[in-house]
């Protein structure tokens, strides 16, 4: 399904919106896709690799040159089908980089939903910059939900294309290894500053007050983190907490609930809070310091 956001003073479609038909408790209504240009084009985030997913970007595109096509993160909701836009339009893809292949660890798990076959042509560092006919785009590394996360900012609009690390139909989920607390932190912070006049993120709808979004997610995670703490004496496992902590939370999300809640015990763990027997883990107990 596409939804023009944005035209030019022409009235030609200069941002569309691409609802992919990937809908889930973690994807909303499904990952978004951004058409950025009018006479050349930017995509953002392709996708899953949905045949009519594919099909509707290519009548967006309606053979226009695309310039970049840009992956947020090597998510499995986000990255398969920019290899294969690539070769339809002649598109470069450009992202973060790879995640090493042993990311995951162990005694923590993770690793949900990587797209491990994911490969950019050209790899963006902090600060890079795309550009095409009315629209420029610079790279900003916003790591947290994923140690490759970019997101976007539209030079000529003020706004940013978020990705996965603020959304405004629900926080982020953290999952370490790839997920990182404190990045998160200081990826708000980074979105924060630019002080752009709206959010367009991966799943869900645009974020108007994009300020105070981040401000409500920074507390939202603080707030989490003294739950935790105040439970812990009499929980001390992660089941034991997420029962406690996210009791009106839907039993399918409590997988998620789970990794988020090891996100936090691993920031205190890094902070001198707490400690785990017998190491961290998912099926560490512990304790307060």
């Amino acid at each position: 399904m596409a939804e023009v956001y944005a035209s030019d003073a022409a009235g030609e479609s200069l941002l569309v919106r691409v609802l992919a038909a990937n809908p889930s408790p973690m994807t909303a209504q499904g990952t978004n896709s951004y058409v950025i240009g009018t006479s050349d084009l930017a995509v953002i985030d392709p996708g899953p690799a949905l045949v009519s997913h594919l099909d509707a970007l290519d009548a967006v595109i309606a053979g226009r040159p695309v310039r970049a096509i840009l992956v947020t993160h090597a998510h499995l909701d986000h990255a398969p089908a920019a290899a294969i836009l690539a070769r339809r339009t002649g598109g470069p893809v450009l992202a973060f980089g790879l995640l090493p292949a042993d990311h995951a660890a162990d005694a923590i798990g993770g690793g949900e939903g990587v797209d491990r076959a994911f490969r950019p042509d050209r790899a963006l560092a902090d600060g890079d910059t795309v550009s095409g006919t009315g629209w420029t785009l610079r790279a900003l590394h916003t790591p947290g939900h994923m140690p490759d996360h970019l997101s976007f900012h539209w030079a000529e609009t003020n706004t940013t294309f978020t990705g996965d690390t603020v959304m405004g139909w629900a926080s982020t989920m953290i999952s370490p290894p790839e997920g990182d607390l404190g990045a998160f932190y200081g990826s708000l912070d980074i979105l924060e500053d630019l002080a752009a006049r709206r959010f367009y993120p991966g799943h869900g709808a645009t974020v108007d007050a994009p300020a105070e979004r981040c401000q409500a997610l920074r507390a939202h995670r603080r707030a989490r983190t003294e739950a935790i703490l105040a439970a812990l004496p009499e929980a001390p496992t992660i089941p034991d907490l997420v029962r406690g902590i996210y009791a009106e939370t839907p039993p399918a999300l409590h997988g998620a609930a789970a990794r988020n809640v090891l996100a936090h015990l691993l920031q205190l763990a890094k902070d001198g809070c707490v400690r785990a027997d017998p190491a961290p883990g998912t099926r560490a107990r512990w304790y307060l310091i």
